[in-house]
């Protein structure tokens, strides 16, 4: 009997894949990264304003977390509808009507000081933003499944870390909707978030580009003569290989998303602890500024090492071993930073690094395991289990650190959240050895040796 491994039937007609030009399909890639990014935007321009929540509006670190725990609530929620409908009534009218709702969901959060309405705008956010990237996600893999797929969602990836690296600078490009009267002057929480209003309407039209790019295409939202996917449990049947690439994304996610939540202030916190003594207002502003800076580095890392990466994965394959090598060099991060001096750049870059193999290697390969009808419903429930872990990280790190009364004055009280971190990053490396064993014998689905085509 032959050991040869088994590798998931392409389908044979696809539109978007075969009739489009180089060129309209590299456009494509290029709005809804754009679309997504603006998400991404939206997303990450609270976590430089934990601080100044706290010390402006009366926050507490778990309120801050109910934030971004209330998207993932939502998205928890919605995910697996948003995937269904992708599936069935194709990615041109659903990618602009979640990017509709992000803009109102970003609308929401800066329209009031009050938390419940903003945990309500975050709430709307969720709504909206999972299946945006569901969304987007399906369409670069039914655009470009065959012609250098995990190259095509390493760029993507791209565009959308690019966003978040804005975010995360948003102090210093952006100071003056963060400190309208000057440094010496009270911040303002609302600046900021109408920044993201306006990321929220980039994103609409780059949405409403890509529907007017798909309108010549109306089969490319589904494989031509594919099945309309049945409303039913066995919709969510899937084969052992994609449930591990599941648990991988969940633990990196959980990982390493919560923690940006709370990146900037843990980071603010260490500079001006190391500054000691009495400092001044300029003090503070200049050390959020830095601190925005160092939680770029990841979203930057990331940002050039996903296309190089997917590139990578293209060429030689071998992505079950690439995400194994990428969780080892996860898990040691976290207690880099919480219990030696050395630069933040360095476990940041290794975090970036780590964080890259997800979009360019574990995304792709989504499109080996399972058919090209099912696409959006397997994205969409990946992506409502890596939520949950979202919400309960959220949550966990913002009571702890309440807990441990971490801050400036207590750096120490940033550990214990340190240490779960590291238990979630661990959980990750066994799932990426499974996934390599698996892919390594007789039930493989070609992960280790599938290459793609160039265009």
């Amino acid at each position: 009997m032959s050991t040869r491994p088994k590798v998931a039937p392409r389908p044979q007609a696809e539109p978007a894949a075969v009739e489009a030009s180089v060129a309209r399909r590299w456009l494509v890639l290029f709005v809804v990264g754009i679309s997504m990014g603006a998400n991404y935007y939206i997303y990450d321009s609270i976590n430089p304003l934990e601080r100044i929540l706290i010390e402006q509006l009366g926050f507490s670190a778990t309120t801050f977390g109910w934030l971004n725990s209330a998207y993932a609530a939502t998205a928890i929620l919605t995910l697996l509808i948003g995937g269904m409908v992708i599936d069935r009534l194709g990615t041109r009218r659903a990618v602009p009507a979640f990017a509709a709702i992000c803009l109102a969901g970003a609308l929401l959060t800066a329209a009031s000081r009050d938390p419940l309405v903003m945990i309500a705008g975050r709430a709307l956010l969720g709504l909206g933003g999972e299946s945006l990237i569901v969304a987007a996600t399906t369409v670069i893999a039914r655009w470009f499944k065959g012609r250098e797929l995990a190259f095509a969602f390493g760029i993507k990836v791209t565009l959308a870390r690019l966003a978040s690296v804005a975010a995360d600078n948003s102090p210093s490009w952006g100071r003056h909707a963060y400190y309208p009267q000057g440094p010496a002057g009270p911040p303002s929480w609302q600046g900021p978030l109408l920044l993201a209003v306006g990321a929220g309407i980039l994103g609409l039209l780059a949405a409403a580009v890509y529907a007017r790019l798909e309108r010549p295409h109306p089969g490319s939202a589904r494989a031509a003569g594919a099945p309309r996917p049945r409303w039913s449990a066995a919709a969510l049947r899937f084969n052992p290989s994609y449930w591990l690439v599941v648990g991988i994304c969940l633990t990196f996610y959980s990982a390493i998303i919560p923690f940006r939540t709370f990146a900037i202030d843990f980071f603010t916190s260490r500079i001006l602890a190391g500054a000691g003594g009495a400092l001044s207002e300029a003090d503070r502003v200049l050390a959020h500024q830095h601190a925005g800076g160092y939680a770029s580095l990841l979203p930057l890392s990331a940002m050039i090492a996903t296309p190089l990466l997917g590139l990578l994965s293209d060429r030689i394959g071998r992505r079950a071993s690439l995400m194994l090598l990428a969780a080892l060099l996860l898990c040691p991060v976290y207690l880099l930073f919480a219990y030696t001096l050395i630069p933040l750049s360095i476990p940041l870059f290794m975090m970036g690094i780590a964080f890259a193999v997800i979009p360019a290697v574990m995304w792709p390969s989504v499109a080996y395991l399972v058919p090209a009808a099912r696409l959006g419903t397997a994205y969409a429930l990946m992506t409502l289990i890596e939520q949950a872990g979202f919400f309960c990280l959220n949550l966990l790190i913002g009571r702890t650190n309440d807990w441990q009364h971490a801050g400036p004055a207590y750096l120490a009280g940033y550990r214990p959240g340190m240490w779960i971190f590291t238990g979630v990053a661990a959980a990750g490396t066994v799932f990426a050895l499974l996934l390599r064993l698996r892919e390594a014998g007789s039930k493989a689905h070609g992960l280790e040796t599938v290459a793609g085509t160039a265009a």
